[in-house]
């Protein structure tokens, strides 16, 4: 019988891409491996993780190496890095927590209580809990939205029986979900937001709020690629990843409503946004919020604005090359250059 911290151990293997994402988030998913600097975070390519393989032995998930160094080990090994725990009892606390789990009993004083419903942890969970939405229901979903490329290290999965529940005096049901996680600037997760899906992957699910979000979104949201001097923001998932068809290297986040679009947190770093807003009086006032949040920063803003409701309907409606054609008259030339397939 292996021992609890060779299955808890196993156990972060299995879910190592969400691992990293939490504990390694300056880091970026290549090919089969997750590359950062080191255990502590920094930004590089030394320390490489293994996301896919077998259990145990020669190419196993979760295992890691820091050519730097020479240091390796296995996911607990890392967290216990990372975090710098010198007590075993403590680090598998930690995986357990992170993978929600209960303790066992040889730590009955640490044990936790489950998350709250709708708390960051909870939203942790779920978004750990959740697989690569490649080849599922939510992959599927999106094509059908016209999103036909989603990039291997987008914040993007997929749970098979996601609990939904309309109001708080009905039973909870069970639907597949889109799971998209929300960080801070930071990379931290601090919410996630669901999409039910109808089981034939060609609508959503028919109930009465489809998409709801979890967890701290104020401020934070589905961030797609590393921000520095240009990126992109808007409402929407979708919305932003329609735009990615045709703009796949500029940065972008989804803030998920007009308010939260309103109130988003900018980077130090930026220089100029553009700020895709949908065609509607909410959309249009979260635009002129945020722009006016912008040029007070100092950073350069520009709307970018949809033919019709938003830019997923423009995609579905006026095709890729409709879509390319509107937003390249929206963009400054540099940028035309930089990141316009």
């Amino acid at each position: 019988m292996p021992s609890p911290a060779a299955e808890l151990a196993r156990r972060l293997a299995r879910n190592a891409e969400a691992v990293c994402h939490h504990y390694l988030s300056n880091g970026r998913r290549e090919g089969r491996y997750w590359l950062v600097g080191d255990v502590a975070n920094s930004r590089g390519r030394s320390l490489f993780v293994r996301l896919s393989g077998p259990d145990h032995g020669k190419g196993a998930a979760g295992h890691w190496t820091d050519s730097a160094t020479g240091q390796h080990g296995d996911l607990l090994d890392l967290i216990a890095l990372n975090r710098g725990f010198d007590r075993l009892r403590d680090t598998l606390d930690e995986a357990r927590a992170f993978l929600a789990l209960p303790p066992d009993q040889i730590a009955p004083r640490l044990q936790r209580l489950p998350a709250p419903r709708g708390s960051p942890e909870s939203a942790r969970r779920l978004y750990a809990m959740s697989r690569p939405i490649t080849g599922t229901l939510a992959q599927a979903y999106l094509h059908s939205r016209g999103i036909t490329t989603v990039a291997h290290d987008d914040p993007l999965r997929f749970h098979p029986r996601c609990y939904y529940r309309p109001d708080e005096d009905s039973p909870t049901e069970t639907w597949p979900a889109l799971i998209a996680a929300v960080t801070d600037l930071g990379g931290t997760v601090t919410g996630a937001h669901r999409t039910w899906l109808d089981p034939s992957g060609r609508d959503k699910a028919p109930i009465a709020s489809p998409r709801r979000a979890m967890g701290h979104l104020l401020g934070h949201g589905v961030r797609f690629g590393m921000a520095a001097d240009v990126m992109a923001a808007g409402e929407g998932i979708e919305t932003m990843l329609s735009l990615r068809m045709i703009l796949p290297t500029l940065p972008m986040v989804a803030a998920l409503s007009a308010n939260h679009l309103a109130a988003l947190l900018l980077p130090t770093t930026l220089r100029r946004l553009y700020v895709a807003h949908d065609s509607d009086p909410a959309g249009n006032a979260a635009m002129a919020t945020l722009c006016n949040r912008a040029d007070a920063a100092g950073i350069e803003s520009l709307a970018v604005s949809p033919c019709s409701d938003d830019f997923n309907d423009d995609l579905r409606r006026l095709g890729i090359e409709g879509l390319r054609a509107s937003v390249h008259r929206q963009l400054v030339p540099q940028d035309v250059v930089r990141f316009l397939a």
